[in-house]
């Protein structure tokens, strides 16, 4: 039996999952953050408690055993309706996108007086449990499915992250998908005006919602339209206050977020996969520098910047689910696509064609196609392993790969296999993969990828560590070859790829492929996951860059726009920022009704 930390339940305490079945059960804990239910706005949703007993070991809540990759994806949901179990909604949402995010996940609901948040550390169906789900009782809800963006993997980093209006007039809740590239500076300004706190959070999510609960003499809607513009980086938000929910995008539309209408009520999603499980039609999508307001109003709409849209590619070819639309295009129709590409492009004479599943496969499919071999299954996946470009760290990627992948050996024995993968990051996989295929009897293995070499890192939100880790940053594709141990190894063309995403060029974002990043990288190397934490630790100290990306996450040498003015105003205080906000606000388009929208 596994030893168990001092502060986690016993096995007959715990409910599904390894997780305490008890949502009240607390212990006092002096001088630490509480543990799932996190404070109300007007009275506490459960007064008199201090911590919630913890149900993760140590090395899970310090972060340890987690890499030093910077960046990642995670999923958000949103739902404003009355008279709606807005907590179960939002758990199934959470279900439906738990593939963009597995360290932690949480709820914050409203019932138009208070709002309450239940998150931890885990995965959606081991955070909740029915007694947990029924005591988030509300209208509005905002929901989040996290992989460690900024920050380490920490309870005080779960989200929806929860600030009190400063003046005490209400509360703010959100939940953050994509990356912030000024979250030094944002720190710094924080700091300067006191408006920092003791709850232990480093993430650039957190930082958002302290400036949006910063100014008790603004709605949450104003003040939103004054740091929204503030912001760098990619960012899809979902947040509340008491009586509205919130959803926007940045200017770039990096991230994905969808707009959707219940019978009685509204939804917002970083997919549309999960509009389908709640029973959501699809509306639009939201725009990049737009941010919707919902209530019993109906919809508002305004937009703080003007759109300059560049969407992650990537999501077209891994992270979102394939039965997706993004940007009127269907994922899974893209993937079929990418392999009937790529299958002209890069033709291999075999015997079977196999994918490593599940993201492997609507492009085999379309390499079958396309090269008229056939497809086959060649490979068994345990369905209730994790994906290993999720899981955090090195030891367990490669535990991962063992894990969940088992050939069928009458299959592949005898054959020349093509095993189309979606992409190569560090490699691994693949290699393994190679070595279990010859090790089953297959004559020759040749490896096709649906996408092109990922060469460098990305700052808008994806785990896809430093450089030094990328294979095909030092490698030609001679060598990726050489090191997986394929007999060939071949990618889609960019241009290919874009071609089977059906999106103009100048709408995407194809930085981890080319090095052209769309949004200004800090000149300094503050960049990274521990950002903040290494701040702390010494406040006054900049790291020197790295520009060979080896060491720190940084780029090196890349193309970038001049950086927009409104980043750098110089404005050294509180009253001369609340000048410049004031100014800023006069100079926005007033908030307006959504046409046909404006009632659920």
């Amino acid at each position: 039996m596994a030893d168990r930390h001092p502060s986690e339940p016993t096995p007959d305490e715990q409910g599904p999952g390894g997780v305490s079945s008890d949502p009240l059960a607390y212990s006092a804990t002096p001088g630490t953050a509480p543990r799932g239910v996190v404070g109300a706005a007007h009275s506490a949703a459960m007064p008199g408690t201090s911590a919630l007993r913890s149900t993760t070991p140590d090395a899970a809540r310090d972060g340890r055993g987690s890499d030093d990759t910077p960046k990642d994806a995670c999923g958000v949901f949103g739902v404003w309706a009355p008279g709606e179990d807005v907590a179960k909604l939002a758990y199934y949402g959470l279900f439906a996108l738990q593939h963009r995010g597995q360290e932690a996940a949480g709820i914050a609901v409203s019932d138009f007086s208070n709002v309450i948040v239940y998150k931890d550390l885990g995965l959606v169906a081991q955070v909740f449990d029915e007694s947990t789900l029924a005591s988030l009782t509300g209208s509005l809800a905002v929901g989040h499915t996290r992989y460690s963006t900024t920050g380490s993997c920490t309870y005080e980093n779960a989200q929806p992250s929860f600030k009190q209006i400063r003046g005490g007039r209400g509360s703010v809740a959100l939940g953050h998908n994509g990356n912030l590239t000024n979250t030094s500076e944002l720190s710094r300004e924080v700091a300067e005006n006191g408006l920092g706190d003791d709850m232990g959070a480093t993430t650039d999510s957190d930082l958002i919602t302290t400036m949006l609960a910063a100014n008790p003499d603004l709605s949450l809607e104003e003040a939103a339209v004054g740091v929204l513009p503030r912001l760098r980086g990619a960012f899809s938000l979902v947040f509340m206050d008491e009586n509205t929910l919130y959803a926007t995008r940045d200017r770039n539309g990096v991230r994905p977020l969808v707009l959707g209408r219940l019978e009685r009520g509204w939804v917002v999603a970083s997919e549309t996969a999960a509009l389908d499980i709640v029973g959501a039609s699809f509306v639009r999508e939201v725009e990049p520098g737009e941010v919707l307001a919902i209530d019993a109003d109906g919809i508002r709409s305004a937009h703080f910047a003007a759109p300059e849209p560049k969407g992650c590619i990537f999501e077209y070819v891994y992270l979102a689910r394939p039965d997706t639309t993004i940007s009127g295009r269907g994922v899974h129709a893209t993937r079929v696509e990418i392999g009937r590409r790529l299958a002209h492009e890069a033709p291999v004479e075999a015997d079977l064609v196999i994918p490593t599943p599940e993201s492997g496969t609507p492009a085999a499919i379309g390499y079958a196609q396309g090269s008229g071999i056939p497809y086959g299954q060649g490979l068994v996946k345990n369905a209730y392993v994790g994906r290993t470009f999720i899981q955090p760290s090195q030891t367990i990627r490669q535990l991962g790969i063992r894990l969940k992948l088992n050939p069928l050996r009458d299959v592949i024995r005898g054959k020349r296999l093509i095993v189309v993968d979606d992409s190569i990051v560090r490699g691994n996989t693949q290699r393994a993969l190679v070595r279990m295929l010859r090790e089953s009897g297959a004559l020759e293995v040749h490896v096709r990828i649906a996408s092109p070499p990922v060469r460098w890192p990305c700052f808008y939100g994806i785990d896809f560590a430093t450089r030094a880790e990328l294979v095909a940053s030092g490698l030609d594709v001679e060598g990726v070859r050489r090191s997986i141990g394929a007999d060939t190894l071949a990618y889609i063309s960019l241009d290919g790829l874009i071609a089977a995403s059906e999106q103009p060029r100048s709408r995407l974002c194809t930085a981890c492929f080319t090095g052209d990043y769309p949004i200004a990288l800090p000149e300094e190397a503050r960049l990274g996951k521990h950002l903040l934490e290494d701040l702390v630790r010494a406040p006054d100290r900049t790291p020197a860059v790295d520009v060979s990306g080896a060491a720190s996450g940084d780029p090196g040498p890349v193309s970038v726009p001049p950086a927009d003015p409104v980043a750098h105003e110089g404005l050294e205080t509180p009253p001369e920022r609340a000048g410049a906000r004031a100014g800023y606000l006069n100079t926005l388009p007033s908030w307006g009704a959504v046409g046909a929208l404006d009632r659920p």
